[in-house]
């Protein structure tokens, strides 16, 4: 019986080519969207498993508000770590690590300097708490003395090629020695911790050791054991956390932690469970490329519509064709076959549809995973060697099956032999009604896919193109000009001689996210240091010409006068610092400060101030992700030649580095030149969200692509079933037009019904997508206007095939049968 099954299956999919082309055609895009976002969602939820016992390691994370000053901060105070140790009977093991920034190293043997970016301290147990596979070693304990390193396998192979690094020394930033302890595997894909070098912490004891509670720099790691509540554990660190930080913050604000929080501040600290860190992390100063959890519940959500959709396209297919079946089920029926022998029938045909589709996606995701590894910046494969998921298609493929062809079996094999025979079938409005709520669930889909694409690039677009305060065209960075030490003056003059260079600037700092941060607690001079008159500000070094160099507006007072001894404090606020202060220059130049701090100890000196004056206000201007608003900031006239900004008055731009290089080499040939222009670094902060985009469109434009399938199978089922009536009408006097509109109208009607039910919904997603930008685009109406054009056009271009195809058709051909 089943072999016959297959027999007549095969032969109905080879007779109804077109038919099976279409079922086929549109399961297997949705099969192949569905794998790739299967395997890229199962990529992201799988991040740091590897660990081992990683379901009971944690990180601490720190929140805090104090005035109007409030943070959310992935690294924490340095003595949490032996606190953790020492304090919470329930936790085994502690690690703590600290982002370094870029680093210029070269071994011992070679000449030239290799900039690296992926370094950072670790404590002794770092891979004693973390599962990265150590592959050679000098000794047990690997960073336990000052001035050790490891590095990755491939960094191995790069400093030291054909050769065991162990030993082996590297220098670094042309002054400090590392000796090589440990090479380990490089780290896999799916850890948010990527490094190349890890550095021993002892190396900066003085700072490891700081024992201050309220100076935030290490991101801290730990573990409890199997049999603790997480729950508690976290209480029993805020327990403590607060009886050390309650005197730092009565030292430093004049009020206890308790009165803070009666004034609706808070401070505390939070512990995201390992395996959650990559997708639910969004803080400052993360110690990585983190994921974003909405963004995986949104692809999940267009993987699932997909298939929905090829299933609908599979129903109203087979419904369509249910006239041209009829005449088979009724014969089937007289010669004694049962209802659930046809519905096994028509499963089988449905089933054999989507093991063909499923064959044939999976054949696609191999062609396309590259590319998509490409766009999301990933390294996924097919796990075709895992049983598991091998199951997994073998299961889905059948339910899908099942799924798309369950409705169109129990309707096909309802049909009554004698009416069948006699030429009554009636194909009932019920039917007709399911058919067009399907396709109603369609366009709603499709409707909303195109109000979140048009909405993300709008958005995106407003990013790129807002007035942000400061010109980000036409500056190169020239990385590492602190190497150049006592030459770094004079390097500078040389590049500002250069015809196509209008200005240059040495700084430690740039408007954009992936800079290290100074931030300070001021205070206005003469005022108590509370939570109400002090203000938490970015403090950034920079000379006197970066305002001129990066295009931002001094709009009150002036610039720093070198030739003045009374301006070495001088100072320059943005309008968000001044506005915290509620001061103006009108009359006066204020003086704001802050508490001292000892060099040695890393504490406040009681009673002592730092004092600056405030000589100019610069316009507000965006120096980190839109996502966040302007905060307060501070520009201090110090010579910092961390790197040097430079303004072109060139468009070519390549060759003005070439030249730049030159002059590079003339100071020093054997450090590497690293440049970088601004406007790509301010584009590198919605890396995030231009993958986001440029997937959304793809996965939606193929979702949209398959809902186009089911309504050219409406179309053809509304065509079929109107035939005689369409006969008659021509007949009658009807002109082609009036006929197309009239089959065209039905699908109107389907698109306002899915316009009405798809916009608040689209709505609501965007609106709340949006919430996350606090500088964002208004959902105008004519987003929603485009989309409602957009899918009328797209539903009118879909069945003018068949309308016109019945419009013009020779009415003797549907009549002749009366």
């Amino acid at each position: 019986m089943f072999r016959n099954y297959l027999k007549i299956a095969w032969r109905n999919l080879t007779k109804h080519k077109l038919y099976s082309f279409i079922n086929i055609a549109g399961l297997s895009i949705g099969v192949t969207c569905s794998i790739i976002i299967f395997l890229f969602i199962s990529n992201e939820l799988n991040f740091d498993t590897f660990h081992r016992g990683s379901e009971n390691m944690y990180r601490a994370v720190r929140h805090g508000k104090f005035g109007d000053n409030k943070f959310d901060f992935a690294v924490t105070p340095a003595p949490l770590a032996r606190a953790l140790r020492e304090e919470i009977p329930e936790v085994e093991k502690v690690a703590r690590m600290r982002a370094t920034g870029n680093w210029l190293i070269k071994a011992s043997h070679m000449e030239n300097s290799f900039k690296e970016q992926r370094l950072i301290w670790a404590d002794s147990g770092f891979f004693d708490f973390f599962t990265f596979k150590i592959i050679e070693k000098n000794s047990e304990s690997p960073l336990a003395g000052p001035n050790q390193i490891t590095m990755s396998q491939s960094m191995a192979q790069k400093y030291f090629p054909d050769e065991s690094a162990i030993g082996k020394t590297l220098l670094l930033d042309g002054e400090m020695d590392f000796m090589v302890t440990a090479v380990f595997q490089d780290m896999p894909k799916n850890s948010h911790i990527q490094y190349d070098f890890v550095m021993s912490m002892a190396t900066i004891d003085d700072r490891a050791n700081n024992p201050s509670f309220i100076s935030n720099n290490f991101y801290t790691y730990f573990s409890i054991r199997g049999d603790a509540d997480p729950d508690l554990i976290e209480e029993k660190i805020n327990k403590m956390v607060d009886k050390y930080v309650s005197p730092n913050i009565e030292q430093n604000l004049g009020k206890t932690l308790a009165e803070v929080e009666a004034d609706g501040g808070y401070y505390y600290v939070e512990t995201v469970p390992m395996e959650e860190v990559y997708l639910n992390s969004d803080f400052t100063w993360d110690v990585g490329r983190m994921g974003n959890k909405n963004y995986v519940y949104l692809f999940g959500a267009i993987a699932v519509f997909i298939i929905i959709l090829a299933c609908i396209n599979f129903m109203n297919l087979s419904t369509a064709r249910s006239a041209n079946r009829a005449k088979e089920v009724g014969i089937r029926k007289a010669l004694g076959s049962f209802k659930l022998h046809l519905v096994n029938q028509f499963l089988i045909e449905s089933i054999l549809i989507s093991l063909f589709s499923f064959v044939i996606g999976l054949l696609l995701v191999s062609l396309l995973l590259p590319f998509f590894n490409d766009l999301a910046d990933k390294n996924l494969s097919i796990p075709f060697t895992d049983p598991v998921f091998l199951l997994v298609i073998l299961i889905s493929s059948v339910g899908v099956g099942v799924l798309a062809g369950l409705y169109p079996a129990f309707y096909l094999s309802s049909f009554r032999p004698m009416e069948v025979l006699k030429g009554k079938l009636s194909l009932g409005s019920g039917n007709g009604l399911i058919r067009s709520g399907l396709v109603i669930f369609q366009f709603c889909i499709s409707i909303i896919l195109i109000i979140g694409t048009i909405a993300i690039y709008k958005q995106l677009y407003f990013i790129q193109n807002r007035n942000i305060g400061f010109n980000k065209d036409q500056v190169i960075i020239i990385q590492d000009t602190y190497m150049l030490g006592d030459k770094a003056e004079a390097f500078k003059a040389e590049i500002e001689n250069i015809p196509d260079v209008s200005a240059a600037s040495y700084s430690g700092y740039l408007p954009v996210s992936g800079y290290a941060r100074s931030e300070w607690t001021i205070t206005e001079e003469g005022k108590q240091q509370n939570p109400k008159n002090s203000v938490s500000m970015q403090v950034w070094n920079v000379d006197n010409d970066y305002l001129n160099t990066l295009g931002m507006e001094l709009i009150s007072g002036r610039k720093v006068n070198k030739d003045l001894a009374s301006d070495s404090n001088a100072v320059i606020l943005n309008e968000t610092a001044m506005q915290r202060f509620g001061l103006t220059l009108e009359n006066s130049e204020p003086i704001v400060q802050h508490e001292k701090i000892d060099a040695k100890t890393l504490q406040v000196v009681p009673g002592e101030y730092v004092k600056y004056r405030v000589i100019g206000v610069v316009r507000d201007f965006n120096f980190e992700s839109m996502k966040d608003e302007v905060a307060p900031l501070m520009f201090q006239n110090e010579f910092t030649p961390q790197l040097l900004s430079i303004r072109a008055n060139t468009v070519d731009l390549p060759l003005l580095a070439s030249e730049i290089k030159k002059t590079w080499s003339k100071f020093d040939s054997t450090l590497p030149f690293n440049y970088d222009f601004l406007d790509d670094q301010f584009g590198n902060m919605y890396r995030a969200e231009m993958q986001l985009a440029k997937m959304f469109s793809i996965f939606s434009g193929l979702a949209i692509f398959i809902g186009c399938l089911g309504l050219f199978a409406l179309a053809s089922f509304m065509a079929e079933q109107r035939t005689k009536e369409i006969g008659i009408r021509k007949v009658m006097g009807a002109s082609v037009k009036s006929i197309v509109m009239m089959l065209s109208k039905q699908f109107s009607k389907l698109v306002v019904f899915s316009f009405i039910i798809a916009a608040p919904i689209a709505w609501y997603g965007i609106s709340y997508w949006l919430e996350s930008y606090s500088y964002r685009i208004s959902l105008g109406w004519e987003v929603f206007m485009i989309a409602g054009v957009s899918a009328s056009l797209i539903a009118w271009l879909t069945v003018a095939y068949h309308s016109i195809k019945a419009a013009v058709s020779n009415p003797v051909n549907s009549l002749k049968s009366e």
